[in-house]
C-alpha cells in the first residue's frame, strides 16, 4: 500500500511536462489521479492507471464540472495540483494588455477558480488524513525574483505565491494545507520556450542561450520534470503535514546566489 493509496489527486496540465511528472509522481505513491488538460491525456492515463479528463482552468464552468467528475468518479477529491501554466517573456513596452490578460488568465485566474471550487470537496474528505487534504500551486523562481522582459511572467508568479500564503491561512481550520513549488528552468516544452525567447531576446542561437541560462543554475543545468513532480507528491503526502503557506524551491541554486 502506497502512502496515498485511498486518496484522489485532480492535476492541471497533466498532459505533460511536470503535470505528467506530477501525475506519476502522485500515481507511484497510490493515489488515483485525474489528469486534467485542453490537449490529450490519455497517453498520461494509460501509465498512471487514472482518468483523463478535458479542463480549461480559465473557465468556471469547466472547474465546477471537474470537481462534480472527481466526486461522482472518484469518490470525492484530495489533492489539487494547480499546474497548468503559460509563459512569457517580452519587453514591458512591447507587451500588449491582451498578452498581459493572456497570461495571467491561467496563471492566476486559473489557480484562484481552481482552489475556489475544490476547497469545498477536498474539505469533506480531510478529516480522513493525519496531513489532511492538501493543494499545491505551481509559483516559480520567477515568483521570487524579477527578471527583465518577464513583467507578466514575473506578476503572475508572484500573485501564486502570495494567494498560496492567504489560501493556506484560510483554509488551515478546514484541514487544507496550501503550498507553492518554485522551480527552475526546467527540461520541458515550456522550457524549451525559455531557451528559444532568451535566444532571441540576447540575439544568439539557442545552444548558447541554453548554456548561458545552464551556468545561471549552481549546479550546472536544467532541472528534470521529475524533481518537481516528487516535489509536488511530497508536498500532498503526510511528511508534510506540518506544512502550509511555504515555498519549496526547487532550482538547482538559482535563487541561492
Amino acid at each position: 500500500m502506497g502512502e496515498l493509496s485511498g486518496r484522489v489527486a485532480l492535476v492541471t496540465g497533466g498532459a505533460r511536462g511536470i503535470g505528467a511528472a506530477a501525475a506519476r509522481a502522485l500515481a507511484g505513491l497510490g493515489a488515483q489521479v485525474i489528469v486534467a488538460d485542453v490537449i490529450d491525456t490519455s497517453p498520461v492515463v494509460a501509465g498512471v492507471g487514472g482518468l483523463g479528463l478535458r479542463l480549461d482552468v480559465t473557465d468556471e464552468e469547466d472547474w465546477k464540472r471537474a470537481i462534480a467528475f472527481a466526486r461522482a468518479e472518484a469518490g470525492g477529491l484530495d489533492i489539487l495540483v494547480n499546474n497548468a501554466g503559460r509563459f512569457l517573456l517580452r519587453p514591458l513596452t512591447e507587451t500588449t494588455l491582451e498578452d498581459w490578460r493572456a497570461i495571467q488568465t491561467v496563471n492566476v485566474e486559473g489557480v484562484f477558480l481552481g482552489c475556489k471550487h475544490a476547497a469545498p470537496a477536498l474539505a469533506e474528505r480531510a478529516g480522513r488524513w493525519t496531513g489532511g487534504g492538501a493543494i499545491v500551486n505551481l509559483s516559480s523562481i520567477a515568483g521570487l525574483v524579477g527578471q527583465a522582459l518577464g513583467c507578466a511572467y514575473n506578476a503572475s508568479k508572484g500573485a501564486v505565491r502570495l494567494m498560496t500564503k492567504s489560501m493556506a491561512s484560510e483554509f488551515a481550520p478546514l484541514k487544507i494545507r496550501v503550498n507553492s513549488v518554485h522551480p527552475g528552468v526546467i527540461d520541458t516544452a515550456m522550457g524549451a520556450q525559455v531557451v528559444h525567447d532568451f535566444s532571441a531576446a540576447l540575439g544568439v542561437g539557442d545552444n548558447q542561450a541554453r548554456s548561458q541560462l545552464a551556468a545561471l543554475h549552481p549546479l550546472g543545468d536544467f532541472g528534470k520534470p521529475e524533481d518537481i513532480g516528487e516535489a509536488i507528491a511530497f508536498l500532498a503526502s503526510d511528511r508534510a503535514a506540518f506544512i502550509t503557506g511555504s515555498e519549496l524551491v526547487v532550482d538547482g541554486g538559482f535563487t541561492a546566489i
